[in-house]
């Protein structure tokens, strides 16, 4: 590590970097500020994937490491080649999917003068990583990525960049970093403050779980099953943590939390005398919506630090690796059982949940569409536990949040913290890479597929199988809902339809349009079960959106 070679260009530094770090893909679009990174690339490293859109190239790179946990890496060039980057790497910023961008840049010398792309890029990233840095020598490149790449995965996760000027790359270097240096993990939190957590849940009438995004990592997901199994206690999912209870431990899923009032999750909440609280962060389930008693017991068990908020004041830390901290909390808890009376109030939420599975999906159409639940619910019906499904923003998100199951962590992809419109299909093709032979389905509106829907090329180029389900209205339906509600009446919101299927197949994709439940299931098993890309176009009636929405919380969308 660092010991001097023969001279050459920063650029193979970058690319020595990525090696080093595990690095299998980077995508990107190319430019003459970063291609000596792309030049250098051809001689080895890792696959260049180049994408039709950087903002694409960010979220596809932000749902590599969103499920390997090891940094996605998208590269591009300077001024919009970089500013492209800002939305995809604000969401996996907030939603703590780590990913590392190398940006190009104008020459040194024309760092501050009004000339072609030139631009404060280190300024404007700032605004949307955890880390940037920008490098002004070439000794310097391989520490700069290096840092990238621990700020990444440190935790909380999320996106970190490095500004690479375009005569930095092609000057010469013998500075090297060739070794992986990962973030080392954590010990269990203090052994005291795991027997002070344990004697209030022993005491408690009806202690609770609510688990967040740090509670799915795969670790955290194993410790927590045998904390439940072990223990009895009803757990709630936020949208990030989909998937932590398995089916053995199905009677313990009270459901997933985070936009409507009087599910079963949040009566579970609002009951429980103790919570513990599993890698739960606020940006995911805001306290205010959930917790309105700030004297009730709250232990925090993560390996971040409460964030302190009036509605979330924790009366016990647990601060350790979450997975260990879980281990430890288990044993302390030997012989521990939820009480009989409180089994059946389990029992009954249990029910509750089941039932609105039951009532939405046998509701009739108002218009011309298909029942979205019953959509939702077909879908279910035919994929196994090893499929991801990557959902969209929008309408369809209300859906899938509220009556989709999974029993794996991070099989079920949603964007909570900044609801990014066009991550669907990027994520999909993701999946697609790194869980090879495995079913893998995207689904969106009609509105958010066209924001990422040119990718159907670059998916059709590598070889991805996946299946993209839209729900079709024509209309941005979720801020037309919540115009009615606000206003009685809408604006700005009305699409015209498009030929989806001719559209799928311009990019050498499938296309499939349906009109019933019948013929939906039909196209969704040949899709599933045929090579390349396809897209399943269904028209859904969201007429009762209006009246759905008086079980969400107030502001839960922007």
């Amino acid at each position: 590590m660092g010991n001097p070679g023969s001279p050459v260009r920063s650029a193979q530094k970058v690319v020595d970097v990525l090696t080093a770090q595990g690095v299998e893909y980077i995508f990107g679009v190319p430019g003459a500020k970063i291609d000596a990174v792309y030049d250098a690339l051809v001689d080895g490293g890792p696959r260049l994937v180049v994408c039709r859109h950087e903002q694409n190239a960010a979220f596809i790179a932000a749902a590599i490491g969103r499920l390997t946990g090891i940094p996605g890496v998208v590269l591009v060039t300077s001024g919009p080649g970089t500013s492209n980057l800002a939305t995809g790497l604000l969401t996996a910023n907030t939603e703590q999917d780590p990913v590392v961008a190398l940006c190009g840049a104008v020459g040194r010398k024309d760092r501050l003068k009004r000339t072609h792309q030139s631009m404060d890029a280190a300024a404007l990233l700032r605004a949307v990583t955890k880390y940037t840095g920008e490098v002004s020598d070439p000794d310097d490149v391989a520490e700069a990525t290096v840092s990238a790449f621990r700020a990444a995965v440190s935790e909380p996760r999320g996106a970190a960049a490095v500004v690479l000027p375009a005569d930095v790359l092609s000057a010469p270097t013998t500075a090297s970093i060739t070794a992986r240096l990962p973030i080392p993990k954590l010990a269990s939190a203090p052994a005291a403050a795991v027997a002070q957590a344990s004697e209030l849940i022993r005491a408690a009438r009806r202690p609770a779980l609510l688990v967040g995004i740090r509670g799915a990592d795969p670790d955290s997901t194993q410790a927590l099953r045998t904390l439940v199994a072990a223990t009895g206690l009803p757990v709630v999912e936020t949208f990030q943590a989909a998937g932590v209870i398995s089916r053995a431990l199905e009677d313990h899923f009270l459901g997933r939390v985070g936009l409507f009032r009087n599910q079963p999750g949040d009566i579970v909440l609002g009951h429980a005398d103790v919570l513990i609280t599993v890698g739960y962060d606020a940006v995911e389930y805001d306290p205010v919506m959930w917790n309105d008693n700030v004297e009730r017991t709250i232990i925090h068990l993560d390996s971040v630090p409460a964030g302190i908020d009036n509605n979330y004041q924790p009366t016990v830390e647990l601060l350790g690796n979450v997975a260990a901290t879980l281990t430890a909390l288990t044993d302390d808890l030997a012989g521990f059982a939820v009480t009989n009376d409180y089994q059946a109030e389990i029992d009954e939420q249990r029910k509750a949940l089941a039932d609105i599975d039951v009532a939405a999906s046998g509701v009739e159409p108002a218009g011309p569409g298909l029942n979205p639940v019953a959509v939702v619910l077909r879908l279910r019906e035919e994929l196994d536990d090893s499929a991801t499904i990557a959902c969209d923003v929008g309408s369809v998100y209300i859906y899938m949040a509220r009556h989709f199951r999974v029993y794996e962590p991070r099989r079920l992809l949603f964007s909570n913290g900044q609801q990014t419109l066009g991550v669907a299909l990027p994520w999909a093709m993701a999946a697609c890479l790194v869980r090879p032979g495995t079913p893998v389905v995207s689904v969106s509106g009609d509105g958010g597929f066209l924001f990422s829907a040119q990718e159907l090329e670059t998916a059709t180029r590598l070889g991805l199988t996946f299946t993209h389900i839209i729900f079709r209205d024509n209309s941005y339906d979720m801020v037309a809902f919540q115009e009615e509600l606000k206003y009685g009446r809408k604006s700005g919101v009305e699409l015209g339809d498009y030929d989806i299927v001719s559209y799928a197949a311009a990019f050498g994709a499938r296309g499939y349009r349906v009109n019933t439940l019948d013929e939906f299931g039909a196209a969704l098993r040949q899709a599933l079960a045929e090579p390349g890309p396809s897209v399943i176009d269904v028209p859904v009636d969201y007429s009762r959106n209006t009246e759905l929405a008086a079980h969400l919380h107030d502001d839960c969308f922007e």
